[in-house]
């Protein structure tokens, strides 16, 4: 399933969003969150991260720098 969410992304990337004007108010650009939080949290879990990042993503929230949270990893 990861899998299938990336290609699409990846997808998005190069035909879509590579011909629009806009460019995204984050670093890294809400398409690359996507992926990397799919990737950090596997596709049900990232993908709702990036749901939520994308309707951040307009004028009246702020922008910048927003990584993608990272896992708590246990040492073992």
């Amino acid at each position: 399933m990861k899998k299938i969410f990336i290609y699409l992304i990846r997808l998005y990337q190069k035909h879509i969003s590579s011909g629009t004007k806009r460019h995204c108010r984050f670093t890294p650009t809400c398409s690359q969150y996507a992926i990397e939080a799919i990737n950090e949290w596997g596709a049900f879990r990232g993908f709702f991260l990036a749901l939520y990042r994308i309707l951040r993503c307009n004028p009246l929230c702020k922008y910048g720098y927003d990584p993608v949270p990272l896992r708590n990893k246990k040492k073992g």
